[in-house]
């Protein structure tokens, strides 16, 4: 409930928002913008042009880009219970460095590799851990649908992969989902107000407060 501008009552007590608490916001958001569409874009030529040596540096680019911009998102992300939030930064590392690894040993051939080796997603795969927690996170605070669904599919469709449960047709229909449905959220996430995604300031104090107690 907003007392005057830019002052809130929080669950233990009053918290102002300020510029650089907005500036957060918007570096989040954008950092989920860039990891939506290059996401998005990447799918768009995996389903419907060959992997030829040119389409395939593309997909690689496009997916470096998406981990910088989900990086990006996870530095700026307003999460109260701080060992969850370390812990999605942690998977996105493990999956990053991942990633560079199996690039450098495929010799750039990153998207064949995967194709081929299935189970290299135990490692690139925590990248969509983090992404998955931070669907999840939404759906939380903001009951989105999409974002639920985005947190079965996700992971579902890795799992599906990696065990080779599920027939060619239906991965691309579930990865097509994933990708309009990234493009849905950010969208939507694009025209919220800024400040539900501060989350109560009032409860980071008093965690903060509470952890230099003990």
């Amino acid at each position: 409930m907003t007392i005057e501008s830019n002052i809130y009552q929080g669950q233990f007590g009053n918290f102002t928002i300020t510029d650089s608490d907005r500036q957060e916001v918007t570096v989040y958001r954008l950092g989920l913008a860039i990891a939506g569409v290059s996401f998005f874009v990447g799918i768009l030529l995996f389903l419907w042009l060959d992997l030829t040596t040119i389409i395939e540096q593309i997909l690689t680019g496009l997916f470096a880009l998406f981990i910088l911009g989900l990086g990006v998102s996870l530095q700026k992300i307003h999460i109260y219970f701080k060992p969850l939030h370390n812990t999605l930064k942690i998977f996105w590392l493990i999956g990053t460095i991942s990633t560079i690894i199996f690039s450098i040993n495929s010799q750039g051939n990153l998207i064949t590799f995967i194709k081929n080796q299935p189970l290299s997603l135990f490692g690139i795969g925590f990248i969509f851990a983090s992404l998955t927690g931070i669907f999840i996170k939404e759906a939380f605070c903001f009951n989105s649908i999409e974002s639920k669904i985005l947190s079965v599919i996700i992971p579902s469709l890795l799992l599906g992969y990696i065990i080779g449960i599920f027939p060619l047709q239906l991965e691309r229909i579930l990865l097509t989902i994933w990708g309009i449905l990234f493009l849905v959220f950010i969208m939507r996430k694009a025209t919220q107000e800024i400040p539900p995604d501060i989350g109560d300031k009032s409860v980071f104090e008093y965690l903060r407060n509470q952890k230099n107690i003990l």
